[in-house]
């Protein structure tokens, strides 16, 4: 793939309302594609081809930015917190697919500022413990791993961009390593595909990191389809749908995988799935990708075929790996940047 085969990003990642449209924001998830993966990092599969998506004709005018004073989440503090989260989705895919973080992206022209750049914002920025690349056997699995990292570094740049450079907050402090604290090795132990006292390393193999994927994906898509029906404005909704989108291919992607790998990697998605319901609070929302011994179940739908949503409380529930009211743990050992999205739910 060469640079020309993508459409450029633009320059200006600001933001502004009087300096872009949205209809400009929303083009960063079809232009950005797999071009910011090729610049420097190894091995990118594929090639996007996609036609921009035209502007949109709404006038509607965006959300004020939230102020010290704010007492109710704005649209930017829900659009913040999924920001939040694909940092961490992010990062996971990127190093498990080139052995770098998403800081080591050099600058280009189609990413000004480098991978760095998308890491920037209000509040502390944090590092990232952790990451490998995956030795990947299987040449499709490899090729799809790419995919999802080139689409989730174009989703992350997205929400920057939705979100407007004046409200963007920065990447947390993120543990995607093998530790006993951190957010893999905990859901893997509740979940009982590990005992007590070993480590989960979603790095050592193919199976480990569609398993540490599905630990992450799922939650992603409950956190936008929960999140987003708060949201009223018409423009930050149609980004927080545009990023659903996005995430439920990639989830699908990964169910569809592990169910593919047979009886061992779906009865792990089974003990993983207990594993969020037991920290959420939720009887039994979440599914693993069986049905039942012989049928699929790639879409975790309802009996109305809805997938279901969680609060911003129970996502961090999983996340922090916790089923009591904290402010970090697991995969955020110091909780998220957020003015009111930091808190786990008491279940």
């Amino acid at each position: 793939m060469t640079d020309t085969d993508t459409p450029m990003l633009v320059t200006d990642m600001d933001g502004s309302a009087e300096d872009r449209s949205f209809g400009q924001r929303r083009r960063f998830l079809l232009l950005a594609g797999s071009a910011t993966m090729a610049m420097g990092l190894a091995a990118c599969g594929g090639s996007n081809d996609s036609t921009p998506t035209p502007t949109p004709s709404s006038t509607v005018t965006p959300t004020p930015s939230p102020t010290a004073t704010s007492t109710v989440a704005l649209d930017t503090d829900y659009l913040n917190f999924a920001l939040q989260l694909q940092y961490l989705a992010t990062q996971y895919f990127i190093r498990a697919t080139t052995g770098s973080g998403v800081e080591a992206i050099p600058a280009s022209t189609s990413l000004p500022g480098g991978g760095a750049a998308l890491l920037t914002g209000t509040g502390t920025q944090g590092a990232v413990t952790g990451g490998a690349q995956v030795t990947f056997s299987d040449a499709l699995l490899g090729q799809y791993a790419r995919e999802i990292a080139a689409g989730e570094l174009a989703l992350l740049a997205f929400l920057r961009s939705a979100i407007g450079s004046a409200a963007v907050s920065a990447q947390p402090v993120i543990d995607i390593s093998n530790s006993i604290t951190g957010g893999f090795t905990r859901l893997a132990r509740a979940g009982g595909l590990i005992g007590p006292a070993d480590q989960f390393d979603p790095y050592a193999n193919e199976l480990n990191f569609l398993l540490g994927a599905f630990m992450l994906q799922d939650v992603m898509v409950s956190a936008l389809i929960g999140a987003t029906p708060s949201l009223s404005n018409l423009l930050y909704v149609n980004a927080a749908a545009d990023a659903t989108a996005t995430k439920s291919f990639h989830a699908a992607l990964v169910r569809s995988q592990l169910y593919a790998r047979g009886t061992a990697a779906r009865t792990a998605t089974d003990q993983l799935s207990n594993a969020r319901d037991s920290f959420d609070g939720s009887s039994d929302d979440d599914q693993g990708v069986t049905g039942n011994a012989t049928t699929a179940n790639i879409t975790p739908t309802n009996i109305d075929g809805i997938v279901f949503g969680r609060t911003p409380g129970q996502v961090l529930n999983i996340l922090y790996t916790t089923a009591s009211a904290v402010t970090g743990g697991g995969f955020y050992p110091n909780g998220l940047i957020s003015r009111f999205f930091k808190t786990s739910a008491a279940s």
